[in-house]
């Protein structure tokens, strides 16, 4: 028999073996029957699935922190956190990103996800968008990245050429990286400062990352930008002091957060939140340290925003503004 011309062969044939050998593309051989299970079966199936991937993420722990060491290092002194992804894992860069401003008080410019294929990905596929490295450093130096600034990678994989495109021009410039995937080792990882390797393991549905492996990855960025956000004094005790108070909703949680920081009435509460125009962090300095609104502001500056350190500082008359 005649061997096939070189042109006979599948073209994406390397590709297809790079695929085999990561943990995310294997057949699960706990449900290998989906299709013919009941309903009641596939959410069970589904959720014991799930169970595991809160231990997978525990076991990447430290490189979590040093992950948010990193970030906090750059954010601290006016750096942006840039989450960089395709598909499924860039929709989940650009979910953690738009949450900062109205949880923490961050402007658009501090956190920012990008996804490969631009904005119109976010909704719907841009074909071989994931697949352009140059692509990805394009975006990036669009985007001024320099050394200020920290930069993660997320992929599945660990492989999306668009991914690694942008990081390794993150790293060109001295930027802080990190890449999470969910394969280990990967390419994103090797090519990063620190690399979140969460092994999730095949999924129920083979191939569709978006299951275990999305939620790990959702995980790991709640970890990322929550525990950032706290070090950077965006939180009193447990408490989200920072918030912008943009709707009826958001007034009201600002005004049960002063409450529950004080033990200030309703009434007091709102009163203090008018008097520094909606500032939760202001308005509990002046409740626990008789300040005035203006001092109150003042002494938080000098304090960098850090709510327990300017109450310290007020209690005990080191804030420049004094107590009343």
């Amino acid at each position: 028999m005649a061997k096939p011309h070189l042109h006979d062969q599948p073209e994406n044939a390397p590709l297809r073996e790079s695929l085999a050998t990561l943990s995310t593309e294997q057949v699960s051989d706990r449900h290998p029957d989906l299709d013919i299970l009941s309903t009641a079966d596939l959410v069970r199936a589904m959720n014991e699935e799930d169970a595991a991937v809160a231990a997978a993420v525990d076991c990447s722990g430290p490189a979590i922190a040093a992950t948010i060491d990193g970030i906090v290092s750059r954010m601290s002194t006016g750096g942006r956190l840039i989450y960089v992804g395709a598909g499924t894992a860039g929709r989940m860069g650009i979910l953690d990103a738009s949450e900062a401003p109205p949880t923490f008080g961050t402007s658009r410019e501090q956190v920012i996800g990008v996804i490969a294929g631009g904005p119109g990905a976010i909704h719907a596929a841009v074909e071989n968008a994931e697949d352009d490295a140059d692509a990805g450093a394009a975006d990036l130096r669009a985007l001024a990245v320099s050394a200020a600034d920290a930069v993660i990678g997320i992929s599945a994989s660990g492989r999306t050429p668009y991914v690694l495109g942008a990081v390794k021009y993150a790293s060109s410039v001295g930027a802080f990286t990190a890449g999470l995937s969910c394969n280990a080792p990967s390419d994103l990882g090797r090519a990063c400062d620190v690399a979140i390797d969460v092994v999730v393991g095949p999924e129920i549905l083979t191939g569709s990352t978006r299951l275990k492996a999305g939620t790990a990855q959702k995980m790991v960025l709640n970890m990322l930008s929550t525990i950032t956000m706290v070090r950077l004094g965006k939180t009193y005790r447990n408490l989200m002091v920072d918030m912008q108070a943009t709707n009826e909703k958001l007034r009201a949680r600002a005004e049960r957060t002063v409450m529950l920081a004080t033990h200030a009435s309703a009434v007091d509460a709102a009163r203090a939140l008018h008097a520094v125009d909606g500032s939760v962090k202001a308005a509990i300095l002046m409740l626990l340290t008789d300040l005035e609104p203006g001092a109150a502001i003042q002494v938080l500056a000098e304090h960098r925003g850090f709510l327990n350190e300017a109450i310290g500082a007020a209690l005990t008359n080191e804030g420049s503004a004094g107590v009343r």
